[in-house]
Order: C-alpha cells, then structure tokens, then sequence
C-alpha cells in the first residue's frame, strides 16, 4: 500500500504544469492554462496576421497623389479630418503626416462618423460626405476611381473621395520587425508550415512574404475571410493544431477560432488579448519559438516524472513479491520519488531557451515548397 500511492504522480504532473507556465512568465510570456501549454507542442501550423505582428505597426505617409483640384495638403487635411476618431495605426500615421491639431468640429450630422469593418472610414465632413479606405470602400459607392499605377510603391494605398468624386491615395509603408525573418525561418526549419492573412494588396503581401520566407500568404482579406482562412486550414488532414499570432481588434474573432490563439500584448488591442491564450507581452515573434520550446521542455520533465515515478514503483513492488523489500525502500518509492519528481518538475521555471538550437537555413532549404 505504501508503494502503490501515487503521490508523485498526482503532485509532479499538474506542477510541471504551474513550473512550465511560471517560466514562461519569467520570459514575458503569459500562458492562460495547463491545456494551451500542452496544447503548444502539437502546432504543425503557426498563421500569422501581418500589420503590428510581423510589422512595426508604425506606419509612415510616403508618397501623396491628389486629384485634379485638390492640392497634397488639401487632401492630406481632408483625410486627417476623417479619421480624428480613429484608433487604427493608419489614421495615426496620417494624422502625425498632417501635423496639426485635428479639429473634428465640422463634423456633421447623426452618423457623423462610421467605421466600415476591414475597409475604411465613412464620415461628414462639412456637409461632404467623405470617404478614405480601400479601393473596395469607395467602389461600392459606386465612385469612379482612374486607372492608376497602384502597386509603384509598396505601401498601403488609402483612397480619398469627396461628395462621390475621387480626390486622390495617400501610400503608406510599414516596417518589417528585425527578429520577424529568423522566426519564420527557425519555424519552417522545424517542419511547421508558416501562414500569413492580410488586408493589404497582393503585391505588398507578395513582397512581404518573400522577404521574411513565409511558405504561404494570403491578401485582401476582410476579418471575416481571415477566420474562414483559418477554419479551412484547422480543417486539414495531418496538420496537428493550428496558431494564430495578432494584436488587433480585427483578429479577436481569429484567435477564439485557433486551437492556440497568441496575441502580441504590447502594442495589441484589448480584445485581441483577452480572447487570446497566449500573451506575448514584449511584441517580438521570437518570443513564439521559446513559448513552444518551454512548451515541449515542460513535457519531457512531466515524462521524465512518470517514467521514474512508475519505474521506481514497479521496481520495488517486484522486490517485495519475493520479500526482498524493506520499510525504507517503500517509503523512498513514495514519499522519496515524490520530491524528486516535485523538484525535477521546479526546473521548468528556470529554464531558458537555447537561442540558437536550430541551424541557419539555406533560402533554398526554406524555399524548396515555394511561396503561393
């Protein structure tokens, strides 16, 4: 009876758990239960969204292209008036372009203001009727938009219309974050297929993905086409579990759907972060490579247990059927293995991740699927 108690399996397993899900804390990275840390070592696909996860989010005005009849600081004051309300890092980077004080008086009217979800702003504009988004938004307007070079900069291109006449684009670019590229690397290295959404054109999606060697990419998608992406994806045969890394607003939706939902929790909205399982607190991808290495070390000690813990039992259960075991032997295999099995599980909360425990790949090794 002494033997048999299961002590050691009943204390280690659940805090290698609490050690695995504290050490990843210690790493900025919060962890919201012993299923998602499980749940880490079995992703085969990792799907990111582009804009304040792969990206700085820090978006810069780069080029201005007015009609006929406005000027570059006409239109630009049109479309920071527009988007005074806005929260999205776009509008912030216009409003910064502008570089004045956003007067959101002339404003007019009871829907003054409306965000059109994935496409753009719609608002009143001293009794004008002003619209700044994507070709989409004013498309379905029913506005006429002239054939333009569209894609000559990479950058997002945000078109303007007033009173249903176009007005001119804004381009705007982002920033690549500097640990994006070796992340996805490291992750295509280790058999997992790299996915990325975004709203933005084919063209800067295209550029985008070859630079940081994403394997696949999909663009011009509206939130609700992102969660159908991903429900597709998690559909498939032989892929294991599915993660989603986002931060904003628009992908909480995506990361209830994901087996593992992650969220950038720096820059990332407070939806995204609350619907998320994981939280990465420091806006660095990287930090998705020591979640899952935390994840899978946190597994083999929790094995490491159960095998010495069942090990040790069985051992002395087979000596005391011939009468060969003693008192303290019954006491070491449960009370002795407990503690041992308690402290190999408080390893976990010190672990740290190897940085370089994958080799660099070849752009051949990371392109040999090609990128779709």
């Amino acid at each position: 009876m002494v033997i048999s108690c299961p002590c050691a399996l009943v204390i280690s397993v659940p805090l290698g758990y609490f050690g695995g899900i504290g050490g990843a804390s210690r790493h900025g990275i919060l962890i919201k239960g012993a299923n998602y840390l499980e749940a880490l070592t079995d992703i085969r696909t990792v799907v990111f969204d582009k804009t304040g996860t792969l990206t700085e989010g820090v978006f810069q005005v780069v080029e201005i292209s007015p009609a006929k009849g406005y000027t570059e600081s006409e239109l630009l004051e049109i479309a920071a008036r527009a988007e005074a309300h806005s929260l999205h890092p776009i509008a912030k980077s216009i409003r910064e372009k502008y570089g004045k004080d956003v007067k959101v008086s002339d404003l007019t009217g009871l829907l003054s203001y409306e965000e059109v979800s994935g496409q753009g702003i719609r608002a009143f504009l001293s009794e004008k009727t002003v619209l700044v988004g994507k070709v989409e938004l004013l498309e379905q307007a029913g506005i006429q938009i002239p054939s333009l070079t569209v894609d000559k900069r990479l950058g997002t291109n945000v078109y303007i219309s007033v009173d249903g006449d176009y007005a001119g684009q804004l381009i705007i670019s982002d920033q690549v974050k500097a640990d994006s590229r070796e992340t996805i690397i490291r992750l295509n290295q280790m058999g997992m297929r790299t996915v990325m959404l975004t709203g933005d054109n084919p063209a800067v999606a295209k550029a985008v993905a070859e630079e940081l060697a994403v394997s696949e990419y999909y663009s011009d998608l509206m939130p609700e086409d992102k969660v159908s992406w991903l429900e597709t994806l998690s559909q498939a045969k032989g892929q294991g579990k599915v993660a989603f890394v986002g931060d904003g607003i628009n992908d909480a939706p995506v990361l209830t759907r994901a087996d593992v939902g992650i969220a950038m929790g720096g820059l990332g909205s407070d939806a995204a972060i609350e619907a998320a399982d994981v939280v990465i607190m420091e806006d660095q991808p990287s930090k998705l490579l020591e979640a899952i290495h935390i994840a899978q070390y946190t597994k083999k000690i929790i094995w490491q247990n159960i095998g010495f813990a069942l090990g040790v039992k069985l051992l002395v259960i087979l000596l005391a059927t011939f009468g060969l075991a003693t008192m303290w032997m019954a006491i070491f295999a449960d009370e002795g293995v407990a503690l041992l099995a308690i402290l190999n599980a408080m390893r976990v909360r010190w672990y740290h991740s190897p940085k370089n425990s994958l080799p660099e790949a070849t752009l051949s090794q990371v392109f040999k699927a090609g990128v779709r």
